[in-house]
């Protein structure tokens, strides 16, 4: 499950990169969207970065893009937001917890 913020946060990587370069655009989107896809058979392969009532929040990797994720359960992950590495983390995931 996406919440809005982080279905926001992909399509604004997608706008700016097609800006420059209408190829890399689908690149990176594309393969964000496929690291995740790792999320539905192995939920807690990101980086635990802090635990919530709710679950584990966790971050994983793509190039120099950060997707934070909750983990609910087994079954259950949450994409809070997809962002650049050097960006704020908390921005992103306050955001995309008032969504979920």
């Amino acid at each position: 499950m996406w919440t809005e913020h982080a279905a926001q946060c992909l399509e604004d990587i997608y706008r700016y990169i097609y800006e420059k370069n209408q190829g890399a655009a689908q690149g990176v989107v594309g393969g964000i969207y496929e690291k995740i896809q790792v999320l539905t058979d192995y939920p807690l392969i990101g980086h635990k970065y802090r635990s919530e009532d709710d679950g584990e929040i966790r971050t994983l990797l793509y190039g120099h893009y950060k997707i934070a994720y909750q983990v609910r359960s087994e079954e259950a992950v949450v994409i809070l937001g997809v962002f650049h590495g050097a960006m704020e983390i908390e921005k992103h995931l306050k955001a995309g917890q008032r969504n979920s």
